[in-house]
């Protein structure tokens, strides 16, 4: 599919989205294109805007320097709980969110849920950011995992202070690579917290791989599913049943993102587009693939609906 060119009939379509998540360069790993370039894409292509993710840092300061250069694309930062922020710091949400920050993801890489990739066996094809990880061991820089709940299931405290600084800044709350168990106990937290804008991360990643009765469970407490387009192109989940589960839970209850930006993968800017054909090809409606990818895209991105 990293051939394929998105169809006239999908960037129609997507006029006025967001992709809300996505990695580029700058970046401590190598990535397909930077912020700027893709800006000015974005901008040739009628789409509104762009969240900027970083595993390892804030990026509201980068993403004010790109609006300021493309004043036409709103470009948002965001900050991911990872230990280089010093896992979850109220004081990194704090100034994120003063900064302009939209999104804070809960821990990725270093959520305890993903703490086994580290222990890949010597040789192992392992992701970029474990690859990271390896290499900072070498050195002698062990990053532990993160914990967002304690030993009995409930939020750790520390966690509860950033929620409500979620919620009275009205940034958007991303539950990043936490396992089922951490994800249901944390959206409860967050909605007791006032946080109004919450999106499940990639519910079919093989390290959240949520039943379909869980995603409608979250859908029911207003969490938005995200549906990334590199968890079935690069085959962590079929296209059938990524698309059997945006069926089962609602396209009502779903938001489109591309997580692209890797070298291997295609034109980070291609990425909705070609979501969308696919999911006209499965016989969505222009109605629902519109919701999905247009109205929903710019909740998350707290933009005005069009």
């Amino acid at each position: 599919m990293s051939d394929q060119r998105p169809s006239d009939r999908a960037r129609e379509l997507l006029r006025g989205a967001y992709d809300t998540h996505m990695h580029i360069s700058p970046d401590v790993v190598e990535r397909k294109i930077d912020d700027i370039t893709l800006a000015r894409k974005f901008a040739e292509l009628g789409l509104d805007g762009f969240v900027l993710k970083s595993h390892y840092g804030s990026t509201a300061e980068r993403a004010a320097v790109v609006r300021a250069t493309v004043p036409e694309i709103n470009v948002l930062g965001a900050i991911s709980l990872n230990r280089a922020v010093g896992g979850i710091n109220p004081l990194a949400v704090e100034i994120a969110a003063r900064e302009g920050a939209r999104t804070v993801w809960l821990p990725t890489v270093d959520s305890v849920n993903e703490s086994h990739e580290r222990e890949a066996p010597a040789g192992a094809k392992v992701p970029v950011w474990v690859k990271l990880q390896l290499e900072l061991r070498e050195q002698g820089i062990e990053l532990e995992p993160v914990p967002v709940v304690n030993a009995d299931g409930t939020v750790v405290p520390e966690l509860h202070e950033v929620l409500g600084m979620i919620a009275r800044h009205n940034m958007l709350l991303a539950t990043g690579h936490l396992s089922r168990d951490e994800i249901f106990a944390v959206v409860d937290a967050a909605l007791d917290a006032g946080v109004t804008d919450i999106v499940i991360t990639h519910p079919e990643f093989p390290s959240q791989d949520l039943s379909v009765d869980d995603q409608r469970a979250l859908a029911d407490k207003g969490a938005l599913l995200e549906r990334c387009f590199t968890t079935p192109h690069t085959g962590k989940v079929t296209w059938e049943r990524w698309i059997e589960n945006i069926r089962a839970a609602g396209p009502e209850n779903s938001v489109l993102s591309t997580d692209l930006g890797q070298v291997f993968n295609p034109p980070v800017e291609d990425g909705m587009a070609l979501m969308v054909d696919r999911l006209l090809d499965a016989g969505f409606a222009d109605e629902e693939v519109y919701v999905m990818a247009v109205v929903n895209t710019r909740i998350v991105a707290g933009a005005q609906r069009r």
